[in-house]
Protein backbone atom coordinates (compact mmCIF):
# COMPACT_ATOMS: atom_id res chain seq x y z
CA UNK A 1 0.00 0.00 0.00
CA UNK A 2 1.06 3.59 -0.58
CA UNK A 3 0.34 6.43 1.86
CA UNK A 4 0.39 10.05 0.66
CA UNK A 5 -1.30 13.29 1.70
CA UNK A 6 -2.22 16.74 0.46
CA UNK A 7 -2.80 19.94 2.46
CA UNK A 8 -5.64 22.30 1.61
CA UNK A 9 -7.23 25.38 3.16
CA UNK A 10 -10.89 25.33 4.18
CA UNK A 11 -12.46 28.78 4.23
CA UNK A 12 -15.69 29.36 6.13
CA UNK A 13 -18.56 31.15 4.43
CA UNK A 14 -18.46 33.59 7.35
CA UNK A 15 -16.43 33.67 10.56
CA UNK A 16 -17.85 31.51 13.34
CA UNK A 17 -17.75 33.07 16.80
CA UNK A 18 -18.04 30.87 19.86
CA UNK A 19 -17.30 31.56 23.52
CA UNK A 20 -13.58 30.86 23.30
CA UNK A 21 -12.62 31.94 19.77
CA UNK A 22 -13.49 33.17 16.29
CA UNK A 23 -12.60 30.99 13.29
CA UNK A 24 -12.55 31.93 9.61
CA UNK A 25 -10.44 29.13 8.14
CA UNK A 26 -8.50 25.99 8.99
CA UNK A 27 -6.15 23.59 7.26
CA UNK A 28 -7.20 20.14 6.10
CA UNK A 29 -4.80 17.30 5.39
CA UNK A 30 -6.26 14.74 2.98
CA UNK A 31 -4.78 11.32 3.62
CA UNK A 32 -4.68 8.94 0.66
CA UNK A 33 -4.10 5.19 0.87
CA UNK A 34 -3.60 3.42 -2.48
CA UNK A 35 -3.76 -0.30 -3.15
CA UNK A 36 -4.72 -2.34 -6.21
CA UNK A 37 -5.68 0.65 -8.31
CA UNK A 38 -8.07 2.07 -5.71
CA UNK A 39 -7.68 4.97 -3.29
CA UNK A 40 -9.11 5.37 0.18
CA UNK A 41 -9.36 8.83 1.70
CA UNK A 42 -9.49 10.41 5.14
CA UNK A 43 -9.16 13.94 6.47
CA UNK A 44 -7.42 15.45 9.48
CA UNK A 45 -8.05 19.13 10.25
CA UNK A 46 -5.85 21.46 12.24
CA UNK A 47 -7.34 22.39 15.60
CA UNK A 48 -6.15 24.85 18.21
CA UNK A 49 -8.71 23.41 20.64
CA UNK A 50 -7.27 19.90 20.26
CA UNK A 51 -3.67 21.14 20.16
CA UNK A 52 -3.13 19.78 16.66
CA UNK A 53 -1.40 22.21 14.29
CA UNK A 54 -0.87 21.28 10.66
CA UNK A 55 2.85 20.74 11.15
CA UNK A 56 2.16 18.06 13.77
CA UNK A 57 -0.29 16.26 11.48
CA UNK A 58 2.31 16.13 8.73
CA UNK A 59 5.06 15.03 11.11
CA UNK A 60 3.01 12.13 12.43
CA UNK A 61 1.98 11.02 8.94
CA UNK A 62 5.57 11.05 7.81
CA UNK A 63 6.62 8.98 10.81
CA UNK A 64 3.97 6.30 10.40
CA UNK A 65 4.17 5.95 6.62
CA UNK A 66 6.78 3.13 6.60
CA UNK A 67 4.70 0.97 8.96
CA UNK A 68 1.48 1.53 7.02
CA UNK A 69 3.12 0.84 3.67
CA UNK A 70 4.46 -2.49 4.94
CA UNK A 71 0.90 -3.77 5.44
CA UNK A 72 -0.10 -6.22 2.70
CA UNK A 73 -3.76 -5.22 2.25
CA UNK A 74 -6.51 -2.96 3.68
CA UNK A 75 -8.17 -5.74 5.68
CA UNK A 76 -4.94 -6.30 7.57
CA UNK A 77 -4.54 -2.54 7.96
CA UNK A 78 -7.95 -2.26 9.63
CA UNK A 79 -6.79 -4.55 12.41
CA UNK A 80 -3.29 -3.14 12.66
CA UNK A 81 -4.17 0.56 12.93
CA UNK A 82 -6.02 0.08 16.21
CA UNK A 83 -4.57 2.32 18.96
CA UNK A 84 -2.61 -0.62 20.39
CA UNK A 85 -1.34 -1.63 16.93
CA UNK A 86 1.41 -0.39 14.68
CA UNK A 87 0.54 3.28 14.97
CA UNK A 88 1.27 3.37 18.68
CA UNK A 89 -0.46 5.01 21.59
CA UNK A 90 1.13 8.42 21.06
CA UNK A 91 -0.61 9.23 17.77
CA UNK A 92 -3.02 12.21 18.02
CA UNK A 93 -6.66 11.17 17.81
CA UNK A 94 -7.29 13.33 14.74
CA UNK A 95 -4.48 11.68 12.78
CA UNK A 96 -5.57 8.20 13.84
CA UNK A 97 -9.14 9.00 12.78
CA UNK A 98 -7.96 10.19 9.35
CA UNK A 99 -5.83 7.12 8.65
CA UNK A 100 -8.58 4.84 9.91
CA UNK A 101 -11.06 6.62 7.61
CA UNK A 102 -8.77 6.05 4.62
CA UNK A 103 -8.55 2.35 5.44
CA UNK A 104 -12.32 2.13 5.89
CA UNK A 105 -12.89 3.92 2.59
CA UNK A 106 -10.46 1.67 0.71
CA UNK A 107 -11.80 -1.52 2.31
CA UNK A 108 -15.37 -0.61 1.42
CA UNK A 109 -14.44 0.26 -2.16
CA UNK A 110 -12.66 -3.05 -2.60
CA UNK A 111 -15.73 -4.91 -1.35
CA UNK A 112 -18.23 -2.68 -3.15
CA UNK A 113 -19.79 -2.10 0.26
CA UNK A 114 -20.73 1.20 1.98
CA UNK A 115 -18.88 1.83 5.23
CA UNK A 116 -22.05 1.59 7.34
CA UNK A 117 -22.50 -2.02 6.23
CA UNK A 118 -18.90 -2.84 7.13
CA UNK A 119 -19.59 -1.28 10.54
CA UNK A 120 -22.69 -3.38 11.18
CA UNK A 121 -25.63 -1.29 9.90
CA UNK A 122 -27.19 -3.01 6.87
CA UNK A 123 -29.58 -0.18 5.97
CA UNK A 124 -28.37 3.25 4.87
CA UNK A 125 -28.82 5.64 7.83
CA UNK A 126 -30.14 9.19 7.65
CA UNK A 127 -30.79 11.79 10.32
CA UNK A 128 -31.66 15.42 10.83
CA UNK A 129 -28.50 17.35 11.64
CA UNK A 130 -28.27 20.42 13.80
CA UNK A 131 -27.09 23.58 12.06
CA UNK A 132 -24.97 25.98 14.08
CA UNK A 133 -25.72 29.66 14.61
CA UNK A 134 -22.72 31.44 16.13
CA UNK A 135 -22.56 34.27 18.61
CA UNK A 136 -24.22 37.03 16.61
CA UNK A 137 -26.72 39.78 17.33
CA UNK A 138 -30.43 38.88 17.57
CA UNK A 139 -31.47 40.29 14.18
CA UNK A 140 -28.98 38.28 12.08
CA UNK A 141 -29.63 35.26 14.31
CA UNK A 142 -33.36 35.44 13.54
CA UNK A 143 -32.63 35.87 9.85
CA UNK A 144 -30.32 32.84 9.79
CA UNK A 145 -32.87 30.75 11.69
CA UNK A 146 -35.66 31.67 9.29
CA UNK A 147 -33.53 30.90 6.24
CA UNK A 148 -32.37 27.56 7.65
CA UNK A 149 -35.89 26.51 8.61
CA UNK A 150 -37.06 27.31 5.09
CA UNK A 151 -34.25 25.12 3.71
CA UNK A 152 -35.46 22.15 5.78
CA UNK A 153 -33.50 22.31 9.02
CA UNK A 154 -35.50 21.13 12.00
CA UNK A 155 -32.67 21.31 14.57
CA UNK A 156 -30.67 24.48 15.24
CA UNK A 157 -27.71 24.78 17.61
CA UNK A 158 -27.22 28.23 19.11
CA UNK A 159 -23.82 29.19 20.46
CA UNK A 160 -23.77 30.95 23.83
CA UNK A 161 -21.17 32.24 26.27
CA UNK A 162 -21.37 36.00 25.75
CA UNK A 163 -19.94 38.04 28.66
CA UNK A 164 -23.50 39.22 29.36
CA UNK A 165 -25.90 36.21 29.46
CA UNK A 166 -28.72 38.58 28.50
CA UNK A 167 -27.22 38.66 25.02
CA UNK A 168 -27.44 34.87 24.80
CA UNK A 169 -31.04 34.91 25.97
CA UNK A 170 -31.90 37.53 23.34
CA UNK A 171 -30.17 35.46 20.63
CA UNK A 172 -32.09 32.30 21.54
CA UNK A 173 -35.35 34.22 21.67
CA UNK A 174 -34.64 35.63 18.21
CA UNK A 175 -33.84 32.18 16.84
CA UNK A 176 -37.07 30.84 18.31
CA UNK A 177 -39.00 33.63 16.58
CA UNK A 178 -37.21 32.96 13.30
CA UNK A 179 -37.77 29.18 13.44
CA UNK A 180 -40.76 28.52 15.72
CA UNK A 181 -40.93 24.78 15.00
CA UNK A 182 -37.22 23.95 15.30
CA UNK A 183 -35.64 21.99 18.12
CA UNK A 184 -33.04 24.22 19.77
CA UNK A 185 -29.74 23.02 21.18
CA UNK A 186 -27.60 25.40 23.23
CA UNK A 187 -23.80 25.35 23.39
CA UNK A 188 -21.96 27.72 25.76
CA UNK A 189 -18.67 25.82 25.18
CA UNK A 190 -18.03 25.72 28.93
CA UNK A 191 -18.36 29.48 29.43
CA UNK A 192 -20.57 29.43 32.55
CA UNK A 193 -19.90 28.80 36.19
CA UNK A 194 -21.87 26.07 37.92
CA UNK A 195 -23.97 28.73 39.65
CA UNK A 196 -24.73 30.45 36.33
CA UNK A 197 -25.77 27.15 34.78
CA UNK A 198 -28.26 26.47 37.58
CA UNK A 199 -29.69 29.98 37.22
CA UNK A 200 -29.76 30.22 33.42
CA UNK A 201 -30.88 26.80 32.21
CA UNK A 202 -34.51 27.19 33.38
CA UNK A 203 -34.66 30.50 31.51
CA UNK A 204 -33.36 28.93 28.31
CA UNK A 205 -35.72 25.98 28.73
CA UNK A 206 -38.61 28.45 28.85
CA UNK A 207 -37.48 29.74 25.43
CA UNK A 208 -37.68 26.24 23.96
CA UNK A 209 -34.11 24.95 24.33
CA UNK A 210 -34.28 21.14 24.35
CA UNK A 211 -30.68 20.25 25.35
CA UNK A 212 -27.43 21.97 26.35
CA UNK A 213 -23.84 21.03 25.59
CA UNK A 214 -21.05 21.56 28.12
CA UNK A 215 -22.54 24.46 30.08
CA UNK A 216 -19.58 24.74 32.49
CA UNK A 217 -15.82 24.64 32.02
CA UNK A 218 -14.23 21.24 31.50
CA UNK A 219 -12.29 19.57 34.26
CA UNK A 220 -15.01 19.32 36.91
CA UNK A 221 -17.08 16.26 35.97
CA UNK A 222 -18.70 16.13 39.41
CA UNK A 223 -19.95 19.67 38.95
CA UNK A 224 -21.21 18.83 35.47
CA UNK A 225 -23.09 15.88 36.94
CA UNK A 226 -24.69 18.17 39.54
CA UNK A 227 -25.81 20.52 36.78
CA UNK A 228 -27.27 17.57 34.88
CA UNK A 229 -29.28 16.40 37.89
CA UNK A 230 -30.85 19.82 38.39
CA UNK A 231 -31.23 20.83 34.73
CA UNK A 232 -34.69 21.05 33.15
CA UNK A 233 -33.15 19.96 29.82
CA UNK A 234 -30.66 17.20 28.96
CA UNK A 235 -27.01 18.04 29.61
CA UNK A 236 -24.47 16.74 27.06
CA UNK A 237 -20.77 16.55 27.89
CA UNK A 238 -18.39 17.71 25.16
CA UNK A 239 -15.10 19.20 26.33
CA UNK A 240 -15.30 16.91 29.38
CA UNK A 241 -15.62 13.84 27.13
CA UNK A 242 -12.52 13.66 24.95
CA UNK A 243 -11.46 10.03 25.32
CA UNK A 244 -13.16 6.68 25.79
CA UNK A 245 -12.17 6.79 29.45
CA UNK A 246 -13.76 10.23 29.87
CA UNK A 247 -17.01 9.09 28.29
CA UNK A 248 -17.17 5.84 30.25
CA UNK A 249 -16.65 7.75 33.51
CA UNK A 250 -19.61 10.01 32.67
CA UNK A 251 -21.97 7.17 31.78
CA UNK A 252 -25.13 7.50 33.87
CA UNK A 253 -24.07 10.90 35.23
CA UNK A 254 -25.05 13.15 32.31
CA UNK A 255 -27.75 12.80 29.69
CA UNK A 256 -25.44 12.66 26.70
CA UNK A 257 -21.86 12.57 25.47
CA UNK A 258 -20.77 14.42 22.33
CA UNK A 259 -18.47 12.11 20.38
CA UNK A 260 -16.29 13.73 17.74
CA UNK A 261 -14.12 11.33 15.79
CA UNK A 262 -11.25 13.82 15.72
CA UNK A 263 -11.10 13.90 19.50
CA UNK A 264 -11.78 10.23 20.32
CA UNK A 265 -9.74 8.61 17.52
CA UNK A 266 -12.16 7.46 14.83
CA UNK A 267 -15.17 5.25 14.20
CA UNK A 268 -13.86 2.28 16.15
CA UNK A 269 -13.36 4.43 19.25
CA UNK A 270 -16.82 5.95 18.77
CA UNK A 271 -18.36 2.48 18.66
CA UNK A 272 -16.55 1.56 21.88
CA UNK A 273 -18.00 4.66 23.53
CA UNK A 274 -21.47 3.78 22.24
CA UNK A 275 -21.17 0.33 23.79
CA UNK A 276 -19.92 1.79 27.08
CA UNK A 277 -22.92 4.12 27.28
CA UNK A 278 -25.49 1.47 26.35
CA UNK A 279 -28.03 0.97 29.12
CA UNK A 280 -26.53 3.69 31.33
CA UNK A 281 -29.13 6.37 30.63
CA UNK A 282 -26.52 8.45 28.79
CA UNK A 283 -27.11 8.82 25.06
CA UNK A 284 -24.72 9.44 22.20
CA UNK A 285 -24.38 12.69 20.31
CA UNK A 286 -22.31 12.72 17.13
CA UNK A 287 -20.53 16.03 16.63
CA UNK A 288 -17.72 17.31 14.46
CA UNK A 289 -15.15 19.98 13.85
CA UNK A 290 -15.49 22.31 10.90
CA UNK A 291 -14.30 20.06 8.08
CA UNK A 292 -15.12 19.03 4.53
CA UNK A 293 -17.59 16.31 3.59
CA UNK A 294 -14.64 13.93 3.52
CA UNK A 295 -13.88 14.66 7.17
CA UNK A 296 -17.52 14.40 8.27
CA UNK A 297 -18.36 11.26 6.25
CA UNK A 298 -17.13 8.56 8.69
CA UNK A 299 -19.45 9.87 11.42
CA UNK A 300 -22.39 9.95 8.99
CA UNK A 301 -22.08 6.18 8.68
CA UNK A 302 -22.71 5.94 12.46
CA UNK A 303 -25.74 8.23 12.81
CA UNK A 304 -28.19 5.42 13.50
CA UNK A 305 -26.47 5.02 16.89
CA UNK A 306 -27.00 8.64 17.98
CA UNK A 307 -29.84 10.48 19.73
CA UNK A 308 -28.46 13.86 18.65
CA UNK A 309 -26.63 14.55 15.37
CA UNK A 310 -24.57 17.68 14.85
CA UNK A 311 -22.69 17.03 11.62
CA UNK A 312 -22.81 20.38 9.87
CA UNK A 313 -19.09 21.25 9.68
CA UNK A 314 -19.07 20.95 5.88
CA UNK A 315 -22.10 23.21 5.62
CA UNK A 316 -20.18 26.10 7.22
CA UNK A 317 -17.63 26.19 4.39
CA UNK A 318 -17.60 28.70 1.56
CA UNK A 319 -16.73 25.89 -0.86
CA UNK A 320 -16.76 22.24 0.21
CA UNK A 321 -14.16 20.39 -1.90
CA UNK A 322 -15.96 17.04 -1.42
CA UNK A 323 -19.54 15.79 -1.75
CA UNK A 324 -21.52 12.72 -0.78
CA UNK A 325 -23.17 13.16 2.63
CA UNK A 326 -25.95 15.65 1.90
CA UNK A 327 -26.99 18.04 4.63
CA UNK A 328 -28.08 21.13 2.68
CA UNK A 329 -31.73 20.17 3.26
CA UNK A 330 -31.17 19.51 6.98
CA UNK A 331 -30.61 15.76 6.63
CA UNK A 332 -27.29 13.93 6.38
CA UNK A 333 -27.09 10.55 4.68
CA UNK A 334 -24.29 8.53 3.06
CA UNK A 335 -24.22 8.10 -0.69
CA UNK A 336 -24.95 4.62 -2.07
CA UNK A 337 -21.34 3.93 -3.02
CA UNK A 338 -18.56 1.76 -1.66
CA UNK A 339 -16.49 3.02 1.26
CA UNK A 340 -17.26 6.46 2.64
CA UNK A 341 -19.19 7.37 -0.52
CA UNK A 342 -17.60 10.78 -1.00
CA UNK A 343 -16.36 12.22 -4.29
CA UNK A 344 -14.20 15.20 -5.08
CA UNK A 345 -15.66 18.36 -6.52
CA UNK A 346 -14.01 20.36 -9.27
CA UNK A 347 -11.11 22.52 -8.16
CA UNK A 348 -8.98 20.04 -6.20
CA UNK A 349 -5.42 20.16 -7.60
CA UNK A 350 -4.72 17.56 -10.28
CA UNK A 351 -3.63 14.27 -8.78
CA UNK A 352 -4.69 15.26 -5.27
CA UNK A 353 -7.90 13.24 -5.15
CA UNK A 354 -9.80 10.60 -7.06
Amino acid sequence: MKLTWHTASLELAEPLRIARSVMARRDAVWVRLEHGGLSGWGEAVSSRYLGLPTADILRHLNALRPAVERLPDPETAWDEIAPAGILGAGLPAGVLAAVEAAVLDLTGKRAGQPAHQFLGSPLPPSAATARTIGIVAPVPAASQASRLAAAGFTVLKVKAGSPDPAEDLARVEAVREGAPAADLLLDPNGAWTEEQAHALLPRFAALGVTAVEQPIAAGRPDALARVAVASPVPVIADEDAVSYEDAAALAGRVHGVNVKLAKCGGVRAALRIHDALSGSGTDLMLGCLTASSLGIAPAVHLIDRARWVDLDGHLLLADDPWAGIGGADGTVRPAARGGLGVLRRAGIPAGAAQ
